[in-house]
């Protein structure tokens, strides 16, 4: 089938690949690329199922070592910064070592940095132990996040329809049962350091056997251990190369306007119904829940939507409810308002992420495709960790209402900024 071929008018609709893309598409059989699919979405599973595991233990942490919250700020900020070098360094991981080796050895490091966590915490408290730990923790999850992004924007191209909304929904599954095992631990008086550490073998264990289904592949750095390799400084430049294309740079843009709302939500919604609103803090937890149940479904669910409207109009009708709701959230007079409100927020800002790391790995060469995806994470990151803080420098000024409308701002700049993730290729669906 010919790619010369335009889309309808206003859809960036799917097109067959040429070449070798629609060779290596028609070679893989169904099941295989079901497996590898699989595979991918218990890694997302098992990074977030640590993630939660050890920041719902952070108060009995905190206790055990006697951190102020400022401290138990530094610590977690430590733990980001080491996340942040993670991203930087993954697409020179996985060049170096390959997919399944790349995520092996990441999450085998954050694995090693919850079993110091929870030793710090509990069996032997040290501060010190916490803070190497997480940054062991963080730089392998920070890393692993590039690789499963990677890993899935490849089975999403190869299977030829849209599942990176359910991996990320994957994450949130994770995070879910993390978040259960650690209160039933806390609950039966566990210890930190005996529910930390069992948390880690069962990532450990899960990664090792999820990846066998991963099919290696030359271009994306799964090579023979003797084979010839670009030398570093060669690598080096094409990962700063990436920073120079305009398009990745506004898929950026969306990313970052999206998880902005995304990541404030997550800190500051609570607290936004009780001080902005007056109203309990029941009532406050209650549309906290209403947010994260939004953000997860449209996940599950998005993914035949953006394969029969296509990625820009998805984005900009997303982009629209997410400004219609965080308006009706921030004035708004009446609890019904405010919970449909937050309805509409967690929709509106569900897709932009997985949907910009597809659109980042969508290139003709795929080995461009782990710098890509570590740029585009690397803004999108900053987004979750730079947001909450400026809402709450705001809000301590303004009102926290008020500084909500920042949200509003960049929604619309990611509304704007959409036609940037349009489809350029996508390999129709294996036969059975």
């Amino acid at each position: 089938m010919s790619n010369d071929r335009d889309p309808a008018p206003g859809r960036d609709a799917p097109r067959a690949p040429a070449g070798d893309d629609a060779a290596e598409a028609s070679a893989r059989p169904r099941r295989e690329l079901v497996a590898w699919r699989n595979a991918v979405f218990a890694v997302f599973f098992l990074s977030g199922f640590g993630l939660a595991s050890w920041v719902a233990r952070i108060p009995a942490i905190r206790d055990a070592v006697g951190l102020s919250t400022q401290g138990v700020g530094f610590v977690i900020l430590g733990g980001s910064i080491a996340s942040v070098v993670g991203l930087v360094a993954a697409p020179w991981l996985m060049a170096r070592f390959g997919a399944r080796a790349g995520m092996i050895g990441t999450l085998a490091t954050a694995s090693i940095g919850l079993v110091a966590v929870g030793l710090g915490g509990s069996l032997l408290p040290s501060i010190a132990l916490i803070v190497v730990g997480l940054a062991c923790f963080g730089f392998g999850n920070g890393a692993v996040d590039v690789m499963m992004n990677v890993e899935g924007a490849e089975a999403e191209r190869e299977l030829g329809r849209t599942v990176m909304p359910l991996m990320h929904a994957f994450f949130s599954f994770g995070t879910v049962a993390g978040a259960a095992l650690a209160a039933a631990a806390s609950a039966l008086g566990v210890p930190i350091s005996v529910h930390l550490s069992l948390i880690a073998a069962l990532i450990a264990a899960g990664v090792v056997v999820a990846v066998r289904f991963v099919p290696l592949r030359p271009e994306l750095g799964d090579l023979a251990p003797d084979a010839p390799r670009d030398p570093i400084g060669v690598r080096l430049r094409r990962s700063l190369a990436v920073w120079a294309d305009v398009r990745l740079l506004l898929i950026g843009v969306v990313m970052l306007g999206m998880s902005f709302a995304e990541g404030s939500a997550n800190d500051w919604i609570a607290l936004a119904v009780v001080d902005g609103h007056g109203l309990d803090e029941t009532t406050g937890a209650a549309v906290f829940t209403v947010f994260t149940i939004a953000i997860t479904t449209a996940r599950v669910l998005g993914g035949p939507f953006i394969d029969r409207f296509g990625r820009v109009a998805m984005l900009r009708v997303m982009a629209g409810i997410g400004i219609a709701g965080l308006a009706l959230f921030i004035f708004g007079t009446e609890p019904w308002m405010l919970v449909v409100g937050t309805l509409m927020w967690g929709v509106g800002c569900s897709l932009a992420f997985p949907v910009g790391m597809s659109a980042a790995a969508d290139v003709p060469d795929r080995a461009d495709a782990a710098a890509r995806v570590s740029a585009v994470a690397m803004i999108g990151y900053c987004a979750f960790l730079v947001g909450p803080p400026l809402l709450g420098f705001l809000g301590e000024r303004f009102g926290i209402l008020n500084a909500l409308l920042v949200l509003l701002g960049l929604m619309v700049v990611a509304g704007i900024a959409a036609p940037a993730a349009r489809e350029r290729a996508r390999a129709r669906p294996p036969a059975e």
